[in-house]
């Protein structure tokens, strides 16, 4: 039984033993604070936005980076118990980070890429962005790629490091414009109030809208047509069906009101024999 107490007092035992307890406590504690304060966050957010999506991601990395951070002191106070010299491993450590930089520099570049995409809101899942060229819905934002969805169904990934410049079509409304063509021939104030009939049942009738649809009037006078110009402040990357709808609205109109949309047209006349 002595032999036994004396085997366990010995600081080479117990000590590395209080430190992974002791690692395990302060990592709870940590854990627990960081969730508490990524709740507080949460609760305040729509779970479905990219908001939402963006605070969870940061707390699974402040997470992450804090376990390996007290694992790696730990494992380093515990070596030390066993007299093994901690500086020279740190000086090896450091010359095999370096090599592991260059070889894995593209990979640190696009997690710091990620990092600032989060921290700094540039956009986030859910969000209609476009980066060269390519349109669509971010429906991944991790901190090495990112994926781009876009409405025909293709999927475009993105190391982080490569996105330079963005636009974010989500950040702010949309503006929905429609141009009808009619013919010289109607009559402007018959025209005129069709249209402020249609803008009005759409307004109201339509979804997702932040203004009233606005007639801006004749936009352009072409050789046989005059084209009338809508315009409405829409949800964000909204304006296309808002668009469509319209278009669809105006048709019905004009046709019950016997307007006829002017089309790209050819007369062909026979002169006298």
């Amino acid at each position: 039984m002595e032999y036994i107490f004396n085997f366990i007092n010995q600081k080479t035992i117990y000590l590395p033993v209080l430190y992974i307890c002791i690692a395990i406590l302060v990592y709870g504690v940590c854990k627990r604070i960081l969730t508490y304060i990524i709740q507080l966050q949460l609760k305040h957010l729509p779970q479905n936005g990219g908001n939402y999506k963006k605070v969870e991601t940061l707390g699974i990395l402040l997470k992450n980076i804090g376990k390996y951070i007290i694992g790696s002191i730990t494992l380093l106070a515990i070596l030390t118990v066993y007299g093994i010299d901690v500086g020279s491993i740190l000086a090896g450590l450091g010359i095999l980070g370096a090599v592991l930089g260059l070889a894995l520099q593209d990979t640190f570049k696009d997690f710091i890429a990620g990092i600032s995409i989060l921290l700094e809101n540039q956009f986030a899942i859910g969000d209609n962005i476009e980066i060269d060229g390519f349109r669509g819905e971010v429906i991944f934002l991790g901190l090495k790629t990112t994926k781009i969805k876009s409405y025909e169904g293709s999927v475009k990934i993105l190391a982080n490091r490569n996105i330079g410049n963005v636009i974010n079509y989500s950040l702010s409304p949309s503006l929905a414009l429609v141009d009808i063509a009619v013919s010289n021939r109607e009559d402007i104030k018959k025209v005129e109030k069709i249209l402020k009939e249609v803008a009005d049942e759409q307004s109201k009738e339509l979804q997702k809208l932040k203004g009233p649809v606005e007639i801006l009037g004749i936009n352009k006078i072409e050789d046989s047509n005059l084209v009338y110009r809508l315009s409405v402040l829409t949800e964000p990357a909204e304006n296309f069906q808002v668009e469509r709808d319209l278009r669809r609205a105006i048709k019905i109109h004009f046709d019950q009101a016997n307007i006829k949309i002017a089309y790209p047209h050819m007369e062909v006349t026979h002169g006298d024999k």
